[in-house]
């Protein structure tokens, strides 16, 4: 493992030791325990998409490893004034240890690893979100034990979240079901992997994707950069939402999940939001592991 820039690049048991650290780091950090396992160590966040989770849970993440996190805004960056990621990656390279951005193009991320020489982790871009997807499979494996038999069902849009979820899903062993209107269905070619390499189901029917689910997801209609569809989006999306009748056709100990910023009454009613809470916040905390856990294992 030598980046971590999208999920399909790393295999069950990568996926597995990533998560057993981040148990252990977790159990470390609630017990007082502070090894500084990456003193020294510095990293470079580029941000091209704002950000309230990636950031506080990276930079607190570093500091906590020891090491230092650098905030690089677009606006701070020459690469926001047309400087070639290939120049940047290799200049930012001299100075780093490593680096996480979040921005818009998968092209992007995977450029930067290529021309540079230091390990890159892939914060989110408009195709995949593999470490909130991480954070997911390690609270689904708090909560549930392991990984074995269950289902994990996904609502709302075929987007960079639904992409991750469904490798994550299929890559350790569950059974994932998505539920979306016609025309805003996950990347075909993940669908088809999906679909060779484990039990998948691509529907239409919210209820049919939520049956006997043991983990209900959802997320925002409307993600970053697609603020002016918000309208188009809602009427493709209305009865999409995340409810108590949808609830009613998972198992009775179904957990939900939400990767955050949650907008009640859209995708995800209220008192269901509430009721799930815990799980829901638990799994905002375990950003912050799961990412100390990928700091360890490609920076140490």
């Amino acid at each position: 493992m030598k980046h971590l820039l999208k999920l399909g690049d790393l295999t069950k048991e990568e996926i597995l030791s990533i998560l057993n650290l981040a148990d252990q780091l977790k159990y470390e950090r609630k017990n007082g325990v502070n090894k500084k396992y990456l003193e020294g160590k510095k990293l470079g966040m580029i941000f091209q998409k704002s950000s309230t989770r990636t950031r506080v849970s990276f930079e607190t993440g570093m500091y906590e490893l020891g090491g230092y996190a650098l905030f690089l805004s677009n606006r701070d960056l020459q690469i926001g004034r047309g400087e070639p990621v290939e120049d940047t990656a290799r200049v930012l390279s001299r100075y780093l240890d490593g680096i996480m951005i979040r921005t818009f193009a998968q092209k992007e991320v995977e450029d930067l690893a290529r021309y540079g020489s230091i390990p890159v982790i892939n914060g989110l871009t408009d195709y995949c979100h593999p470490c909130q997807v991480l954070a997911d499979l390690m609270t689904i494996r708090e909560y549930k034990g392991n990984f074995r038999n269950l289902k994990l069902c996904f609502i709302g849009d075929g987007n960079n979240m639904a992409n991750s979820l469904m490798v994550g899903a299929v890559k350790t062993g569950m059974k994932f079901a998505i539920a979306c209107p016609k025309g805003y269905e996950p990347d075909a070619a993940l669908m088809q992997w999906a679909k060779e390499n484990g039990e998948f189901l691509m529907t239409e029917d919210i209820f049919e994707a939520a049956e006997g689910a043991d983990v209900v997801y959802t997320d925002v209609w409307a993600s970053m950069g697609q603020e002016e569809e918000k309208a188009k989006r809602e009427q493709a999306f209305a009865g999409y939402q995340v409810n108590g009748k949808l609830m009613s056709v998972a198992k009775k100990d179904a957990m939900v999940q939400h990767c955050l910023p949650a907008h009640r009454g859209e995708e995800i009613a209220a008192e269901v939001f509430e009721a799930h809470a815990a799980e829901i916040f638990e799994e905002a905390e375990n950003r912050l592991h799961a990412q100390k856990a990928v700091l360890c294992k490609l920076l140490r």
